[in-house]
Parts: C-alpha cells; sequence; structure tokens
C-alpha cells in the first residue's frame, strides 16, 4: 500500500482516523485525528506520544493480535466540554504496511441524550415517590391508630387530597410536556389574535390575583396583531408566565401584561410581536436565570412545591416557543422583579 494511497483514504474518512503499524508507529492520519490528538504532525510518531488512554492502547494491541475488530471509548476535553469517542479498531492485511485502522466516531451527543433520559427517570421517580409515600403512610394510619379518631381522620385526608393533587399536576404537566415536544416540528396554521388572547387571560386569572392580593394591569397597542400560532399553546404560555408571576411576586405587587411589535426584532431578525410579563417581587438572583427552563429546575424547591409548581412550567413554555420559532427572554434582578418576554414571528 503506497505512502499516497494510504493519506489518500484516510482523508477520505470523514472522522479522525489513523493507521498504526508494528511496533505501535503511526504511518499516518487525517486532519481530524491530529486535531483530536492536539498534535500537528502524525507520520511516523510513536503512540505512546500521542494517545495515553490505556483502554484504547489495548483495544489496538488485542486487534493486532488476534486480527479482529475491536471497541473502547476515548475520554477527552475540548475547551469545557466533555467529550465522548467510540473508537473501532480494523486490522489491516498488507504484505508492506499491515497495520491497525484506528477511527474515533464521536457520540458526545447520544452519550448527553441518554443522560438527559437517566436523570429525567430519576427527577420523575422522586418527584412521584414523595406524595406517594406520604399516601401508603396516611392510609395506614387510618387503617390503624386513627381509625376511630375523627379530628385525625379529617386533617390526614386533607393532607391526602393535597398530595395525591400534587400527583396529578405532575402527570398532568408530564402528559403536557410530551404532548408538546411530538409536536415540536409542526409548524401551526392557525391565526391568532394576541390582544384578545392577552384580554382572555387575564379575565381567568383575576380570581387568582385578587386572592393573592396581586393588581394584574395590561398595556397594549390599539391595533389588534394577529400571527400564525395554536391558539391553545400560546394561552398556556401566558397563562403559566402570568400564573408565575401572581405567586413568586408575593402579596401587594403588581402584574404587567405588555404587547409590541416590530418590524425587525433583534432577536429574530425579522417582524416580531413582544408579549412582557413583568412583575415587581423580589426578583431571581442571576445565577438560576440559564437554567430556569430546564425540567425540575427550581430556584426554591420547599417554596415551589408548597405552591403547586411541579418544576415542568418553564420547560413546556419553552418547548411551546421553540414550535412557534420564538424566543423567551428573561431578566430579573434582585429586590426589583422579573420579567419574561415571548417573541414571537408574526
Amino acid at each position: 500500500m503506497s505512502d499516497t494511497l494510504i493519506t489518500d483514504t484516510l482523508t477520505a474518512i470523514p472522522m479522525p482516523a489513523l493507521l498504526v503499524a508494528t511496533g505501535d508507529r503511526i504511518v499516518a492520519g487525517n486532519a481530524a485525528a491530529a486535531k483530536l490528538l492536539e498534535t500537528d504532525a502524525l507520520a511516523d510518531r510513536h503512540l505512546l506520544t500521542v494517545l495515553r488512554q490505556p483502554s484504547v492502547l489495548d483495544a489496538i494491541e488485542a486487534c493486532r493480535a488476534s486480527n479482529k475488530p475491536r471497541t473502547t471509548r476515548y475520554l477527552t476535553t475540548q475547551g469545557r466540554n466533555d467529550m465522548t469517542f467510540r473508537v473501532h479498531c480494523g486490522y489491516i492485511r498488507d504484505t508492506d504496511r499491515a497495520g491497525v485502522l484506528v477511527t474515533f466516531e464521536d457520540i458526545t451527543h447520544l452519550e448527553a441524550a441518554e443522560q438527559m433520559r437517566r436523570d429525567f427517570v430519576a427527577n420523575v421517580s422522586h418527584e412521584l415517590r414523595t406524595p406517594l409515600t406520604a399516601l401508603l403512610g396516611f392510609i395506614e394510619t387510618l387503617q390503624g391508630p386513627a381509625r376511630d379518631d375523627a379530628a385525625a381522620r379529617d386533617r390526614f385526608l386533607g393532607i391526602m387530597s393535597n398530595e395525591a393533587g400534587r400527583m396529578n399536576r405532575l402527570v398532568r404537566d408530564l402528559l403536557s410536556l410530551s404532548q408538546v415536544e411530538a409536536q415540536e416540528r409542526v409548524r401551526p396554521e392557525e391565526t391568532v389574535n394576541l390582544g384578545d388572547l392577552i384580554t382572555s387571560v387575564l379575565r381567568n386569572l383575576q380570581p387568582v390575583a385578587e386572592a393573592a392580593n396581586v393588581t394584574m394591569r395590561a398595556d397594549m397597542p390599539a391595533d389588534p396583531v394577529h400571527l400564525p400560532a395554536d391558539t391553545d399553546q400560546i394561552r398556556q404560555v401566558l397563562t403559566n408566565l402570568a400564573e408565575n408571576a401572581i405567586k413568586y411576586g408575593g402579596p401587594d405587587g403588581t402584574v404587567t401584561l405588555s404587547l409590541s411589535t416590530m418590524d425587525r426584532d433583534p432577536a429574530l431578525r425579522a417582524p416580531a410581536a413582544r408579549v412582557t410579563v413583568q412583575d415587581t417581587g423580589p426578583g431571581i438572583d442571576p445565577i438560576h436565570l440559564p437554567r430556569l427552563t430546564e425540567r425540575f429546575y427550581r430556584v426554591d424547591s420547599h417554596r415551589s412545591r408548597e405552591m403547586g409548581g411541579t418544576g415542568l412550567g418553564l420547560a413546556i413554555v419553552k418547548h411551546i416557543i421553540n414550535r412557534h420559532r420564538g424566543r423567551l427572554k428573561i431578566e430579573s434582578e434582585l429586590e426589583k422583579g422579573s420579567r419574561f418576554t415571548v417573541i414571537l414571528p408574526l
């Protein structure tokens, strides 16, 4: 096998690849392999000078000894990101240049998706286990020591009702999140009057605001704003954001929903409508802002659960806005309130 053929073959492989000859001498490697192994040149170098992970070295040696393929993993860091590669070693028979062809397949995204799945299952299990454990405990108590205690029975039944409601909200939000994710690549086709929708949301949440002693205000243009959207999903977004502002903004506060349009919005670089939900509450520490839309992420877990939060509301909002090809902008400062801005293309 000529040097030119080896070089051209490795260059044609669309992933990091190198050929290791007898004695662990690298015959050649493509540019992607040189970048991955952080070296300017690979040809004629000893393998140990550029690659030191025992699992990969063992796989190469086993492949050479048995003439059979071997696979393993290569872990590295690029910048601040941890990277995972699936390494495949295949033996090449040649009278002059027999060796092991080593390729590196980037599976970082697959590992990240699998980790997200494990975290999601663990979080759901944890969220369900707490109310379920409470229900089972109270049921056992009512069947035993508190069987004839009317006062204890009424108190326990009230707690059980709250815990069952919490489980019901969690299941409802999980189903909603699943549905939104399934529709995320389907563009909405109906036309929505955004001003009328905001007015409807304010009217529906007025009793909640009055119970929390919160004033709700609207700031909308005189002309109607129409855009392509899913009515129910945008209503869910606005209701979620406004309800959060009422709950976490604190009593005696003000929640303002404002609507505006721009011929060329900087975020979308196109005509867009902006709906802003602003409160006058204690605000959110900026350290939490990048993670607010993660599933089950809570700034204050205890307070969120007391108020009936499932930790999925903003995740649902994010996916709905993604479906509409929009943006969600979150701004907050301690003691100065929070502002959530939904940007939707016109």
